[in-house]
């Protein structure tokens, strides 16, 4: 059982998390016809949509209060309401998602408050969804901010109904956690299918920022959860959050609507995907699909391979909750060792980590704890410690902007656990030390070493005449 500490410095040196108005603004980017909108100065939506664009190489739908310093002081409502008016009409969004930032924060803007007394001034927004969420960038994370806006969206558009009300047996919801990338809810929705079940997602990013090409130009996100789907969510049989983080927006969408949620902290590695196909051929009363039984066979063939590579390899870890516990203990059950595990905000999973400490802390952090690993997984701003370090980088997570398919890289089912092993174990056989006939070469001074030596045991064992 790890025990989980919080670094001691001042500030952080080279930083691992990313904020929270981040993790909200990306969570509206899977829902349908949304526009999202951070509410605070222009700086703060710049660098948001420059680490979206770098890491997803698309267009991104981001939007801004623009406060400026009068503003913050003297209160939001004008600047709020202006960018509410003008998205409405330039854009015609179906849902507008509002998260604050740390300036409003400080103030204390009743962002609430302010949206009911525009929709008192502006009757002609009425059909349009308007959901804010409270998500200060000087405190949490990344994570907690996609947590929290999940959460708003099924209390903002899940109708309340009684727990004995009509259920759809083959309607499952899926709250995929912020770790998960498009790829991964694509390849989830794959396994899903294979049951003969209707899977909903929230939030969707395999339908929005999958890469594909629109036939017209949208300035809203392209696909996603639709609003008519949050609302049906009410009637599914079951819910399947994956992600310790998703517990919150599982909690909440049981206790609006009755529907019963299974949790799974991770879907990499061999027994927690036995676990979910399990757990859908019960609940679709359908045996499990050849294909996926043969996904299973080719992943632990893998594992078999791939273990003599892992073996007492060390492996140095820094991301965020769910992700390094999943990526973790992957790497523990594949038979390596975690020398450092680095991560940005509490979490109930990271005591479950197979370590002594893992420690809420930076990039600078993991580098220390890094020295004389045999591998270093983080995101790209982690690319210098690497370099400095002699250690290889393997990009785990988001921002991942040095590389190119970063949408689609695949950590969660019997396919994507078995390419880790193969991308993994790859960069271990990269690193090791193949033998050439220099190796075998000796140099002058042991050859006439060894030569002497030779020549006066010769000289012993020669008998005397």
């Amino acid at each position: 059982m790890a025990r989980v500490e919080t670094t001691k410095k001042a500030c952080a040196v080279n930083p691992l998390k990313m904020s929270q108005p981040i993790g909200g603004a990306l969570a509206f980017m899977g829902v349908q016809g949304c526009m999202p909108l951070l509410h605070g100065s222009q700086g703060c939506t710049s660098f948001g949509l420059v680490l979206f664009v770098r890491h997803f190489k698309e267009a991104i739908p981001l939007q801004t209060t623009a406060m400026s310093e009068v503003a913050t002081v003297l209160g939001g409502l004008e600047n709020v309401e202006e960018a509410i008016v003008n998205i409405a009409k330039r854009a015609k969004p179906e849902v507008i998602g509002i998260c604050s930032t740390g300036v409003t924060e400080t103030k204390g803007d009743d962002v609430d408050g302010y949206i009911q007394l525009i929709r008192q001034r502006h009757p002609e927004l009425d059909h349009m969804g308007i959901v804010y969420v409270s998500t200060p960038d000087f405190k949490d994370a990344f994570q907690d901010g996609w947590e929290k806006t999940v959460a708003k969206l099924i209390e903002a558009f899940v109708p309340k109904s009684e727990a004995a009300a009509p259920r759809a047996p083959q309607r499952v919801n899926v709250l995929p956690g912020c770790h998960l990338t498009p790829g991964d809810i694509d390849e989830l929705r794959d396994i899903i299918e294979a049951f003969g079940l209707e899977p909903a997602f929230l939030p969707d990013l395999s339908g929005s920022l999958d890469g594909h090409l629109p036939e017209d130009f949208t300035p809203t996100t392209l696909g996603g959860t639709s609003r008519e789907t949050m609302a049906a969510m009410g009637s599914a049989a079951w819910t399947i959050a994956v992600g310790e983080q998703m517990r919150l927006a599982a909690t909440t969408l049981e206790q609006r609507a009755g529907v019963p949620f299974v949790l799974f902290d991770r879907l990499t590695g061999l027994a927690p995907n036995d676990e979910l196909v399990a757990f859908l051929s019960r609940i679709s009363g359908r045996p499990v699909p050849l294909k996926l039984k043969r996904q299973r066979g080719q992943l632990v063939d893998a594992m078999l391979d791939g273990h003599f590579h892992f073996g007492g390899k060390n492996v140095a870890v820094g991301a965020e909750p769910d992700l390094l516990y999943a990526i973790g203990s992957w790497l523990t059950e594949m038979g390596a060792h975690l020398q450092a595990a680095i991560t940005t905000t509490q979490s109930p999973v990271l005591e479950k980590l197979e370590i002594e400490e893992v420690l809420i802390g930076d990039l600078e952090d993991l580098e220390m704890r890094a020295k004389g690993a045999d591998l270093l997984m983080t995101h790209s701003h982690g690319r210098q410690a690497s370099e400095r370090l002699g250690v290889p980088l393997f990009r785990l997570g988001l921002p991942n902007f040095d590389r190119l398919g970063a949408g689609h890289e695949l950590t969660v089912g019997y396919r994507g656990t078995r390419s880790l092993i193969f991308t993994v174990g790859n960069m271990f056989i990269a690193q090791a030390h193949e033998p050439d006939p220099d190796t075998w070469r000796r140099s002058d001074e042991d050859v006439h070493h060894f030569g002497g030596e030779a020549e006066r045991e010769l000289v012993q064992l020669t008998p005397m005449a």
